[in-house]
């Protein structure tokens, strides 16, 4: 999960799905969750064609095989075709979600957290503030690298979350929503990020939008520089509470 918060996850979480996949399927293949999961990933194929998107060129059927390792491959194949290119659909991120899951329990992972993130939030809650995540990582995902991390259990610091359920991120109306779930008004709220588009579709919809420009980010243009709030660390935002 990359964001203005975390740090190293990406180069951490993502390596960890393709080297542990095939051997974390074969072990929950006959499991509940599992099979929701492949289901979930089935009918994203089955909207992409729909939809006359780009898929994997494999159709999933978990009941449909005798060859369970068969099986597996296709899901695999799936599962990898998505990440090469891209995409957050909600089907993927939930299989992540539960194989993260896993790893944290077991110690194999932890959470990486920039280091200005934890007393920055600390900080404006002692102002009044409320701090609410959205990513295009899983709740379940986003609950787990924060309670997990290495700055420990830090699932206090936050009021909600919010994903792709609500939306993706570089639609204005996944911003309207949120504003509405916390019961602010958009121009009450004060969005960070490190992308772009993201910035553009939360300030469509009204919001305070800061960019975050932390090391290893797309770079922005001369129009992006001089048009968004750039902060290169937490510390530096001063947001007003109710405090």
């Amino acid at each position: 999960m990359k964001s203005p918060l975390a740090g190293t996850n990406k180069d951490i979480l993502f390596p960890y799905i393709k080297d542990h996949l095939e051997e974390y399927l074969s072990a929950h293949w006959e499991e509940d969750e599992c099979k929701q999961d492949v289901h979930l990933l089935k009918k994203q194929v089955e909207e992409d064609l729909r939809l006359h998107r780009a898929c994997a060129q494999h159709s999933l059927d978990q009941s449909g095989h005798t060859d369970e390792e068969k099986a597996i491959r296709e899901v695999v194949d799936n599962v990898l075709w998505q990440m090469a290119s891209d995409r957050k659909s909600t089907a993927l991120k939930q299989l992540q979600g539960h194989m993260w899951r896993a790893a944290y329990a077991a110690g194999r992972i932890k959470g990486e957290v920039y280091q200005d993130v934890v007393p920055s939030i600390r900080r404006w809650r002692r102002q009044g503030l409320k701090v609410y995540i959205y990513s295009s990582g899983s709740v379940e995902a986003q609950k787990l690298l924060f309670g997990y991390s290495v700055e420990g259990d830090v699932l206090d610091l936050f009021d909600g979350h919010f994903d792709t359920n609500i939306g993706t991120k570089v639609e204005s109306k996944s911003y309207v929503r949120i504003a509405e779930r916390m019961g602010c008004p958009p121009e009450e709220i004060m969005f960070l990020t490190d992308v772009t588009r993201e910035a553009k579709a939360a300030e469509d919809a009204g919001m305070n939008v800061a960019v975050v420009v932390r090391p290893g980010n797309m770079e922005l243009t001369e129009e992006e520089r001089s048009h968004y709030n750039l902060i290169t660390t937490f510390s530096q935002l001063e947001v007003m509470g109710s405090a």
